[in-house]
């Protein structure tokens, strides 16, 4: 009872499991979100402390010229309540933090112009000081990693320059900026590695967990698949001696007609036993649809090649089974030249014309001979002919010294 209870807990997990790319490509950026969410937040709430505290020395401040006072605080704290404002609500966060650590250069680029003529006492910090690692903080949420870097060192060492310019080089200033600008390469510094930290622990997750669940879901669907495969074989053998029977015993019309409708039952049967398990939906295609899955093809088994496409500018749609089928006969004949040609020459071209749609797939390989294809090679046979034929199509293949064709044809209203 236990071993069943397992067993049927397991087959549950495996049917949760994606089995598309479609519905795993979320997961490769579940804990990085997260992280950042979190990052940006605290960011947020650190810069609205300091910023208070910065905003409450500035309003009587005297440290710069009257006539500068509030075009430097317009300057410095509307930046500032942006950049909090996005951090804390989780929008726009990079654009706050960029406009924030753009502007306080630009604060302290002015700030030796706006203080002209005043001499500041060395031991007493400007309110500009408390938003010096708002600024490298501010960088770490904008910027790529480089950038994050020169705002770290930079920021710090423009607010040193500054403070020594403004007090006029003398020696005490000079000491007493040393060890403030000390002290925000120190905290900046912190401040990134963390950041850097952070980010690429939740990055390794999520790729760990992206690859494990892309495992997964191909383990879960070749199982399906198998399990089809399995299930399909024990059906296939009475299916073709039916079909076998009854084209022997057929003599009339209507008993021909069903007996080929019996072959061509068990035809479509044995081609769909190759079936990629994510072929897609059933929705209808048109030729784009399958030169876009073509070339998805090539670049799975490992090739570059582009998918010519010629098609009229609204082509008439085409059921997404006969779409599948085309498109898997087509990869099955680029497989074999990639496999038995090494894909020397190999050119893959899809037109639709007059309700007539056309794939080619033609290497410069050795060819080979047809007629001498073992029967239980089902490659040619059943991938290729078998399958477009159960659509209602045609593939012909010719196969010379100098080269092998593909040519798979399918007509509107035959199928």
């Amino acid at each position: 009872m236990a071993a069943d209870t397992s067993s049927s807990m397991l087959d549950g997990a495996w049917e949760q499991i994606p089995s598309t790319r479609e519905a795993t490509q979320g997961i490769g950026s579940f804990t990085r979100t997260r992280v950042e969410r979190i990052i940006t937040f605290a960011a947020g709430l650190g810069s609205l402390v300091l910023g208070l505290q910065s905003f409450l020395f500035a309003i009587d401040s005297t440290d710069q010229l009257p006539q500068w006072h509030l075009p430097l605080m317009l300057l410095a704290f509307v930046p500032l309540a942006v950049l909090i404002l996005t951090c804390l609500i989780g929008r726009g966060m990079r654009a706050g933090g960029a406009l924030f650590a753009v502007a306080y250069v630009v604060l302290l680029a002015l700030w030796p112009v706006a203080t002209d003529g005043i001499v500041p006492p060395p031991t007493v910090q400007p309110w500009i000081w408390f938003l010096v690692n708002v600024a490298t903080l501010a960088a770490v949420i904008a910027f790529p990693l480089p950038l994050q870097i020169v705002w770290t060192i930079l920021v710090p060492l423009m607010f040193g320059v500054v403070r020594v310019i403004e007090g006029e080089f003398s020696r005490e200033n000079f000491f007493a900026t040393s060890l403030d600008v000390s002290f925000a390469l120190i905290l900046g510094g912190v401040l990134l590695a963390l950041g850097w930290l952070f980010r690429s622990m939740a990055a390794n997750v999520d790729e760990t967990r992206a690859r494990a669940v892309s495992s997964y879901a191909d383990a879960a669907a070749t199982e399906a698949v198998e399990q089809e495969r399995a299930e399909l074989a024990a059906l296939m053998h009475d299916s073709v001696l039916a079909a076998l029977i009854a084209a022997e015993r057929a003599h009339t019309p209507r008993e021909q007609t069903l007996s080929a409708g019996m072959a061509r039952d068990a035809l479509t049967r044995l081609a769909n036993t190759e079936q990629d398990p994510r072929e897609g939906s059933d929705a209808p295609g048109d030729a784009a649809t399958i030169a876009h899955d073509l070339e998805a093809a090539v670049s799975d088994l490992g090739a570059n090649v582009p998918v010519t496409l010629i098609a009229a500018e609204n082509p008439e749609p085409v059921p997404g089974r006969i779409c599948r089928a085309l498109t898997l006969a087509a990869t099955q004949g680029i497989a074999n030249a990639l496999q038995h040609a090494d894909g020397v020459g190999l050119a893959v071209s899809v037109q639709d014309r007059k309700g007539e749609m056309q794939i080619s797939v033609h290497d410069n390989g050795g060819g080979f001979d047809l007629d001498n294809v073992a029967n239980d090679r089902l490659g040619i046979k059943a991938s290729i002919i078998a399958r477009v034929a159960a659509v209602g199509g045609r593939a012909d293949i010719h196969s010379t010294e100098e080269g092998t064709s593909v040519l798979i044809t399918w007509r509107r209203g035959v199928a």
